[in-house]
């Protein structure tokens, strides 16, 4: 029990109408699951980030004029399917280099949390791009970060380990106007006019909606900050709570989604009713950075059958187990250590980085703050004169979070 809130007397019950108005209440004023987003944001930037960096010596192949799925090609396909990409503005090499070094960098200042709100668009706008550009050459992973990058610009995932976080905690009361916020927003708003000029080649219209209309939210909440800061700031902090609240639930059922789906789908495959499913890829060069190691786990079967049956049994049950902490985590506790047996056995780390963030969205937050607790006593240590500013950032690791779905 929360030693900070007033005891019930014994043998009353909350009234439904209380339950449903603490309900509302929480709803609209306050962000729920504010570490879990957090963990969210860093998880897909630093997944997409270390790709993108990683295949830098092969960029051309992959996603631009070199690659074996040509320009021409895509365009005739987006022509199609409408995928929103804006390497179909022009075949220029140059504009290329462009669109991927601002995939670059966003993806570290998303990671870093500065800006989110304009850094998280243009993330979703260089992920898009970029794999729309060249759809055969991703994978479950890559189709992951694909949603998570629309997620993510719905959310307030820069409320805390970010260096917004930091820059709110420490602008004092007062303080005059911030001028990157208008500078960046104006050069946005070049960007955006520019998509205009481009409609035809950019694909699905409703992305392009979706920018402008998150271009006006942000001038709007800029120009009520600072003309009406009263019930029309709380108005739009309510309006930016629930979305941000609904973008995590979907983000939710999201995931719930593509474990229920994968499992069910095992179940109806002969090889893992038989237990041998993980045998298989094993046996694939392709899959077998480690031979020797992949060799002497084939040769286990009875190991083998234990991990494929365990790999159904798990996916299948965890979307029954969110209302069951205990359970819950530990069925999340194992698919994180089934992905990162994925990432080591059968060389695919950016798919198995990309699940093990989705998955933890379900993450507890006392282990979130706990975990926050352990990195700012490392850092202490590390920087001993600056120990009494970093006590006053952040709540303490022992303070009592609120229990929500996600932990």
């Amino acid at each position: 029990m929360n030693p900070h809130s007033a005891p019930r007397p014994a043998g009353r019950k909350e009234s439904p109408d209380r339950r449903l108005a603490r309900a509302v209440q929480r709803c609209t004023g306050t962000v729920l699951g504010p570490y879990q987003s957090a963990v969210v944001r860093i998880g897909f930037a630093a997944t997409w980030l270390f790709f993108l960096l990683r295949e830098f010596p092969h960029r051309h192949e992959l996603y631009g004029p070199e690659g074996p799925w040509g320009w021409h090609m895509a365009r005739q396909l987006i022509a199609d399917n409408h995928s929103f990409t804006v390497l179909m503005w022009t075949d220029s090499v140059l504009w290329f280099e462009v669109v991927y070094a601002v995939a670059v960098l966003s993806s570290a200042l998303l990671l870093v949390g500065w800006r989110t709100r304009a850094t998280s668009a243009l993330f979703m706008v260089g992920v898009l791009s970029l794999q729309n550009r060249s759809v055969f050459m991703g994978d479950g992973g890559d189709n992951v970060i694909h949603l998570m990058a629309i997620y993510l610009v719905l959310t307030r995932c820069g409320h805390v380990w970010s260096l917004d976080a930091r820059r709110r905690a420490r602008r004092p009361a007062g303080a005059g106007a911030d001028p990157v916020g208008p500078v960046l927003w104006a050069v946005l708003g070049l960007g955006l006019v520019a998509v205009l000029l481009f409609r035809d080649r950019s694909g699905e219209p409703w992305i392009v909606v979706l920018l402008w209309l998150l271009w006006l939210a942000q001038g709007a909440w800029w120009l009520v900050c600072r003309i009406a800061p009263g019930q029309p700031r709380v108005l739009l902090d309510v309006l930016a709570n629930l979305l941000h609240n609904a973008t995590l639930a979907v983000i939710m059922a999201e995931v719930c989604l593509i474990y229920a789906t994968a499992g069910w789908y095992k179940i109806q495959g002969s090889r893992w009713q038989d237990g041998t499913a993980l045998y298989y890829p094993l046996k694939l060069d392709y899959f077998s950075p480690w031979p020797a190691l992949s060799g002497l786990l084939a040769g286990a079967s009875l190991v083998v059958m234990a991990i494929s049956y365990g790999t159904v049994i798990v996916q299948v049950a965890f979307p029954f187990t969110l209302f069951n902490r205990r359970v819950k985590n530990v069925l999340l506790a194992a698919m994180m250590l089934e992905h990162a047996g994925i990432a080591l056995l059968l060389g695919l780390p950016f798919f198995s980085l990309a699940m093990i963030t989705a998955d933890a969205v379900f993450l507890p937050t006392a282990f979130l703050l706990w975990l926050e607790g352990r990195v700012r006593r490392a850092g202490r240590r590390l920087r001993p004169g600056r120990a009494a500013g970093a006590a006053e950032q952040g709540p303490a690791p022992d303070v009592p979070a609120p229990r929500t779905l996600v932990g």
